[in-house]
């Protein structure tokens, strides 16, 4: 939904659409809870809303987490809606248990994996946050590699990691 992006198709993080992506604050962007949110009824109510048109941006991105928690019944019910989208509509189902999904499902979806991402990375991730967000706390490297090397390759549980050790501190660590 950017309104600028890069030649080579990356968001520009400035234009407002892409502030509002980020602040969490865009229309257009709707996340469900699939653990929350499995059954036929709530798949129901969200093919009826997919008939309204976005907002502000090109398309409205509906964002399905744990997508392999709905029931088969609602999978079914979805089925339809998920094969002839209106143009204007986008659904990212994220799942971390990928084979929970019905082969009907996958069969009309473009799947891409993604892997951990590397110590290096999140490493040089948290050194950046720590250098914007936290003025007057220090943070060692070795911290930071610690946390790096124990967050399995995520960066969500490295900011949960480096958050608790944040807690735990007046000064530094």
């Amino acid at each position: 939904n950017c309104q600028s992006l890069t030649a080579d198709f990356e968001p520009c993080n400035k234009c407002d659409s892409c502030m509002e992506i980020t602040n969490g604050s865009s229309v257009d962007v709707i996340e469900i809870d699939a653990a929350s949110n499995r059954g036929i009824d709530e798949i129901r109510t969200l093919r009826e809303n997919v008939k309204f048109a976005p907002v502000k941006s090109k398309y409205k991105i509906y964002i399905i987490d744990e997508a392999h928690q709905i029931t088969d019944q609602a999978f079914n019910a979805f089925l339809k809606t998920l094969e002839e989208p209106p143009p204007y509509i986008i659904f990212i189902m994220a799942t971390t248990e990928f084979q929970a999904f019905p082969l009907t499902i996958v069969s009309r979806c473009q799947v891409f994996q993604f892997r951990p991402v590397d110590t290096k990375t999140i490493f040089e991730r948290l050194k950046y946050i720590i250098s914007k967000e936290n003025k007057n706390v220090k943070v060692s490297d070795e911290v930071l590699e610690i946390i790096s090397q124990n967050s399995g390759g995520s960066i969500r549980d490295s900011l949960s990691l480096l958050d608790q050790a944040l807690s735990f501190i007046d000064k530094g660590v």
